[in-house]
């Protein structure tokens, strides 16, 4: 009987050093997963929302440390030298619904490509500017008509409101 549970806790053992192994492969913290927008761990969790900022989003992990939950975004394709802008401002969106979902701010999130993983500090600087670009885009959708910001060929191909645009390149 003692062999008995001296195995399973040896076979428990090696699954949880096994996950532990995956999830540093995968470049991510340390921490639980409490929460995944990736469909090949489990079922897909509910997006967090926040009435108040008309705010929905599903980041791709929730990584519990402690009292501290931290969104994580993975981006596939080329590593940039600098996370882009517009993947600063979706984590940063995800940092707000987190506040606003567990009561307690992230002190940051993580935006992973495959080559680097960076760190984005949730500034209270980083919350205004994107409650400052939440109002810009509530502003453009009470405009009739909202011009092409861009000059690119490459970005106008891959946009889904490319067979309606009257200003595509």
């Amino acid at each position: 009987m003692p062999a008995l549970i001296l195995l399973t806790l040896l076979i428990a053992l090696i699954f949880l050093w096994q996950a532990s192994r995956k999830q540093r492969q995968a470049g991510l913290p340390g921490g639980r997963i409490i929460y995944t927008d990736t469909q090949g761990w489990r079922r897909v969790e509910q997006p967090l929302y926040d009435p108040i900022l008309g705010l929905t989003g599903k980041p791709d992990y929730l990584i519990r440390r402690g009292k501290t939950i931290i969104p994580v975004e993975v981006k596939t394709g080329r590593t940039p030298p600098a996370p882009y802008d517009s993947h600063i401002f979706q984590l940063a969106a995800y940092c707000a619904l987190v506040h606003r979902a567990a009561g307690a701010r992230p002190p940051h999130g993580l935006i992973k490509y495959p080559q680097r993983t960076f760190e984005i500090d949730y500034t209270p600087a980083l919350e205004h500017a994107l409650l400052d670009l939440l109002d810009e885009i509530r502003q453009h959708r009470r405009k009739r008509t909202v011009n092409r910001s861009h000059e690119s060929r490459a970005r106008c191909t891959r946009c889904g409101y490319r067979t309606i645009c009257d200003q595509r390149l």
